[in-house]
């Protein structure tokens, strides 16, 4: 459900270049992964290239992937929530992480120790959980502590994270889209969970797809999509796209 998965990056592919709107700039954020370290210093180089580049219309868009695995889920969201009334119009999109995390705490089920095994015991441990204690415990009760650690106000944000934002010629997701399916159309299970179907697809699709979801060594642009989940909680490599105009480039944040 959770496994890891890597793939090879591949050359970037010449094809007619992509716009984004008249006078707005994008920066798309990769999969954070609790990785505070590295999503602080890549906040700070967005914010230089902000200040050195004025842009009339700017958004930051994170691709889900905020929590679990890395060492400090609690510290991103918290940052996130102090920073998110002075960032240039934030768009905070659900990843699988996120859904999962919601979904076990609300309905307690045996999802929870799969939740625990694919990065949530960090997770917890970052809100203060003795997580030792919660292999011994059953579901419901692990839940219910993991569940009073966590701040309602967290809950709530994450809670209220998007799908998709669409920009220009791009549109921003966790993992993808289905092939041949219209944006409006897409299922959530397909845009936060969807991975060969969409990967190893060349059909052309309306808009370039940036995505994260899937671990790859660098940007890994095609035809038709962009991944930028470059393994922060375990590379030491956190990416960000850039987009303006015709021209997108990268930054990135690295141990």
């Amino acid at each position: 459900m959770f496994e890891k998965f890597r793939r090879k990056a591949v050359a970037p592919a010449m094809i007619t270049a992509p716009s984004g709107p008249a006078d707005a700039r994008a920066y798309a954020i990769g999969d954070v992964h609790g990785r505070l370290d590295l999503l602080r210093n890549l906040l700070e180089q967005i914010e230089a290239d902000s200040r050195a580049n004025p842009c009339e219309r700017e958004y930051i868009v994170f691709v889900g992937d905020l929590i679990d695995r890395g060492p400090d889920s609690r510290g991103v969201i918290d940052l996130l929530l102090r920073s998110k009334k002075y960032l240039p119009h934030p768009v905070f999109l659900m990843g699988n992480h996120e859904e999962m995390m919601l979904r076990v705490l609300d309905k307690p089920d045996e999802k929870f120790r799969d939740w625990l095994t694919y990065g949530g015991y960090e997770c917890a441990q970052s809100y203060g959980v003795e997580v030792g204690r919660l292999a011994a415990m059953d579901v419901e009760h692990a839940a219910a502590l993991v569940n009073a650690a966590i701040p309602s106000e967290h809950r709530a944000f994450i809670a209220s994270f998007a799908d998709s934002f669409r920009f220009g010629d791009y549109v921003f997701v966790h993992a993808g889209i289905r092939p041949g399916v219209a944006l409006d159309a897409q299922s959530t299970r397909d845009l936060r969970w969807i991975r060969e179907d969409f990967l190893d697809s060349n059909v052309a699709h309306p808009f370039v797809v940036v995505h994260g979801h899937t671990i790859t060594s660098a940007p890994d642009e095609q035809p038709n999509r962009i991944g930028i989940d470059t393994g922060a909680y375990a590379s030491g490599v956190l990416t960000a796209i850039r987009i303006e105009g015709t021209t997108r480039n990268y930054l990135q944040a690295q141990v």
